[in-house]
């Protein structure tokens, strides 16, 4: 199938006259995740991976992963045709090396260029200058292939109150309105979905598990425009936002905007978040401010309201977690259990939470050598039988009124073998010694990764993920630019100096291939501690609240302040969630959070 619609694009590239086409991960909104309508790199290589490109020549095809979906791509691709290029490994060409290797002088490059970012766009050209190669970006190949495509999403979108976001959208506008003015931009254009979302106050169902609105928005000094289909916006909603001052267009409308702004005018745009066809949209002479959009660092900065709203769905997350875990541990090997039938429970248990929206992304449920293969997702032909021995990593996240959840836990099913321990007690090391890190403003996660790592490093181990990322406020569970990691990676835009009401993910891990894999999560949020003659410093504040699994630590591999740490986590975890369960949960609860 993967290789018919291989030669189905060839034979449309051969007709246009490309001699490569590039399919992104990709809306037109350079979304992490994407509707359905936008699944093309799925459809046209079989790989199901939330992060990937395709190119595709006359007679090679590759696809480019990072290292979380080396084993899933490997497998995915398996007798499709498609080499699979691993990102960052020695020797492995960048997407631009391979285009440059592959198109001759004069050649062309295809791609839908509502689907790539501009910055990605633009430095291909500026590559390919020397050679003459030209681009073609007016043509979805994919759609033209693609004979029942789903269609494209209009959801209808929904308030978020002020008891929620903390801050009423006036505001918002009032502010980004001024860093307009002082940076001399006549035009802000917001592309970026969870962006708009913050700014407007509002919340839709456009995309799995993010709840955003496929729409474009525009500010100036005196108005606001905002491009989605109509059948998203409700009437009563509709009637609140236009008493904000938002005016209402069309969403293809855009581009018909974007080519009428006069070249006289400064225009703020985000080209890592904008796609290609906005860019050449624009009239020569427009002035670009190519920059970080400048609602970035207001929505990932929490403000108090947030934090503590934050604070409330991750107890509720919590004891969902716990009745889950508790469940398990009961049942499994008494009662038939797979990854999917487990991850189904634990969805029902979130679901029955008070202000439920959903889950934030699609659950990792990895038993066995499956929790080895870091964003494993069960199918119905892989879906793995539970049994009472090994571990089961689940990682997964909830969306509430109150804010957005992501947890991990690996979870020991039967006896634990001494390496097991040993691993799972490093990753619980390092876990614990990044919360309770101490530090200087300014910090970055670059300066304070190695915390999480020392312990597996130790050991000549390591994980090829970074440690963590930050989340959203009932938006999307991946939010820059704050996360750790040890190295700076610049098109992950995670290494921003850590403010307070930051929130970030704490999840060291370590996977051994073909057995078992850890990993340990919790939520973080930065906070202020106190302020001496050398400069603010600053800590990070627990808001996950389930507890590790004492099976599989071993306490004597922990120094006294790990255990310690351990222990007061674990009281903390006793408090909060033990109101909450029946007196047999309770009990148990009791157990595994005692002292070590």
């Amino acid at each position: 199938m993967i290789q018919e619609r291989l030669e189905k694009l060839r034979a449309l590239m051969k007709d246009h006259h490309m001699d490569a086409y590039l399919v992104e991960t990709s809306d037109f909104h350079g979304s992490e995740y994407v509707g359905d309508y936008f699944k093309c790199r799925a459809f046209i290589s079989g790989f199901t991976g939330s992060a990937g490109t395709v190119v595709v020549t006359a007679d090679k095809a590759g696809l480019w992963t990072d290292g979380r979906y080396f084993l899933q791509a490997a497998q995915q691709l398996e007798g499709t045709g498609i080499t699979l290029y691993r990102m960052g490994q020695p020797g492995v060409p960048s997407i631009e090396e391979f285009l440059i290797d592959n198109l001759a002088s004069g050649g062309c490059l295809g791609f839908d260029g509502r689907t790539v970012n501009a910055a990605f766009a633009s430095r291909l050209q500026r590559d390919f200058a020397p050679r003459n190669i030209s681009i073609c970006y007016e043509h979805d190949l994919i759609g033209e292939i693609w004979e029942d495509r789903p269609a494209m999403s209009q959801e209808p979108v929904m308030l978020l109150d002020t008891c929620y976001s903390g801050c009423p959208r006036e505001e918002k506008f009032r502010k980004i309105r001024q860093e307009l003015a002082s940076r001399g931009a006549d035009i802000l254009v917001l592309t970026s979905l969870d962006d708009i979302a913050w700014l407007l106050n509002i919340r839709g169902g456009d995309v799995a598990y993010n709840p955003v609105l496929l729409s474009y928005l525009v500010l100036s000094s005196d108005k606001l425009l905002l491009f989605s289909s109509e059948k998203a916006i409700p009437a009563p909603v509709k009637a609140q936002l236009e008493a904000s001052g938002v005016t209402f267009y069309g969403y293809d409308d855009i581009y018909a905007y974007i080519r009428s702004i006069p070249p006289s005018k400064t225009v703020w745009l985000d080209e890592t978040k904008a796609n290609y066809s906005i860019l050449r949209s624009l009239q020569p002479g427009v002035e670009i401010l190519s920059e970080t959009n400048p609602t970035l660092l207001p929505k990932a900065v929490k403000n108090e309201v947030e934090v503590h709203n934050e604070r409330i769905a991750h107890i509720k997350d919590g004891v969902a977690m716990v009745k889950f875990i508790y469940w398990l541990k009961h049942n499994v090997g008494k009662i038939p259990m797979t990854e999917m039938s487990v991850g189904d429970y634990l969805a029902n248990l979130r679901r029955e939470q008070e202000h439920s929206m959903g889950l934030s992304f699609e659950s990792i449920i990895g038993y066995a050598q499956h929790g080895a293969i870091v964003h494993y997702s069960a199918t119905p032909e892989t879906d793995a039988a539970l049994k009472p021995e090994n571990f089961l990593l689940v990682d997964s996240g909830g969306q509430y009124l109150e804010g957005t959840t992501d947890i991990t836990r690996t979870i020991s099913l039967g006896a634990v073998s001494e390496q097991q321990k040993l691993h799972y007690t490093a990753v619980l090391r390092g876990h614990l010694n990044l919360t309770a890190a101490k530090f200087l403003y300014g910090c970055r996660g670059v300066n304070l990764d190695y915390l999480a790592r020392s312990p597996l490093w130790e050991l000549g181990l390591d994980y090829d993920h970074g440690t963590g990322h930050g989340v959203g406020y009932f938006l999307n569970v991946h939010e820059a630019p704050n996360g750790f990691r040890w190295k700076i990676v610049p098109e992950r835009n995670d290494s921003a100096v850590f403010e307070e009401g930051m929130i970030t993910s704490n999840e060291p891990g370590f996977y051994l291939a073909g057995e078992y894999g850890i990993r340990l999560e919790n939520m973080i949020v930065c906070r202020k501690a106190q302020k001496t003659p050398y400069g603010q410093f600053m800590c990070f504040e627990n808001l996950t609240f389930v507890p590790f699994d004492r099976q599989a630590i071993a306490p004597e591999l922990m120094s006294e302040r790990e255990r310690t740490l351990l222990n007061e986590y674990h009281a903390q975890v006793y408090e909060k969630i033990s109101p909450y369960l029946t007196q047999e949960e309770s009990d148990w609860l009791r157990e595994e959070t005692k002292p070590l």
